[in-house]
């Protein structure tokens, strides 16, 4: 009688979630070419191609999230036999795997979590990545969704996202305590230097529709796609910073930092992106809940 091999499928399971072969081998004492061999002979011994190579990464096939999907039930059932087997008891977490863009601000994804910390039955897996790399790990299943301010469209392959808005967060002019201008911008602001966004994101864009339509030009002291080092240049430059005052919630409290005013109609917009017809957990369900509120 023809048994699969667990071993083959294992190598495979693994290599499907990292997304990774060489990360993999390391992880399992394996080479890189041990590990490939067991991954082929598993194709092999069903005549089925699990991967395809783009480039440098690995995506799966469709005949490689079946497999994926069936992979995952199998040794998250050996996991709850183990537990049973050590314990007498099974473990009832719901395991959360929650890709976070990069630079994202901190404080907005530990607010957005923060239902999920007082649960005991739920554990929570976050992973900061490049959009292309969350994507990709949206694809083979390694993400439940994957939290962005930026909407993305269709890649090479067509594949379709689904995106969910979550929350938005107005943007305004944060500077050094005490120094606020009397008048509203642009009044008051000819000589301030300026730590911005960068060129390529939503409330730089903004940003800059204001500056043309008031006719001022800003002298850009630095520039940054990351809300952690935003936070940092707004707090030791000395310059006024267009940000969420989220991100600079601390300096504000400690007096560090001052909100200068709110940017009329401009808001970060944060989302969830999933793969469309994706199976969410009840645990997920709960955090993409919307009321009115939390917009």
């Amino acid at each position: 009688m023809s048994r699969l091999n667990y071993h083959h499928l294992y190598y495979f399971w693994r290599v499907a979630v990292v997304g990774n072969l060489t990360q993999v081998a390391k992880e399992l004492h394996l080479s890189q070419s041990a590990l490939s061999t067991q991954i082929r002979a598993l194709e092999q011994r069903y005549e089925v191609k699990l991967f395809d190579r783009v480039g440098r990464t690995l995506r799966l096939t469709d005949a490689g999230l079946r497999v994926l999907k069936y992979a995952q039930d199998i040794f998250n059932t050996g996991d709850e036999l183990e537990q049973v087997l050590k314990f007498g008891v099974v473990a009832t977490k719901q395991s959360i795997s929650i890709g976070v863009l990069t630079h994202l601000s901190r404080n907005f994804v530990e607010g957005f979590i923060s239902p999920l910390l007082a649960k005991q039955n739920v554990q929570i897996k976050l992973s900061s990545r490049g959009l292309i790399n969350l994507l990709d790990g949206l694809v083979n299943h390694e993400f439940d969704f994957v939290l962005t301010n930026r909407m993305v469209g269709n890649d090479n392959n067509q594949q379709a996202w689904q995106h969910q808005l979550l929350r938005r967060q107005a943007i305004s002019i944060v500077g050094p305590a005490g120094k606020k201008p009397t008048t509203p911008f642009p009044q008051g602001y000819e000589n301030i230097n300026w730590v911005l966004p960068a060129t390529n994101t939503e409330v730089r864009s903004a940003f800059d529709s204001i500056c043309a339509v008031n006719q001022y030009k800003a002298t850009i002291l630095a520039e940054a796609d990351d809300m952690a080092m935003l936070r940092l240049l707004s707090r030791d430059s000395g310059a006024c910073a267009v940000l969420p005052p989220l991100v600079v919630l601390d300096e504000l409290k400690s007096g560090v930092l001052e909100e200068y005013q709110v940017l009329p109609n401009t808001y970060e917009h944060f989302y969830a992106i999933s793969l469309p017809k994706k199976h969410h957990s009840e645990a997920v369900l709960d955090l993409l809940r919307l009321d009115e509120s939390s917009l």
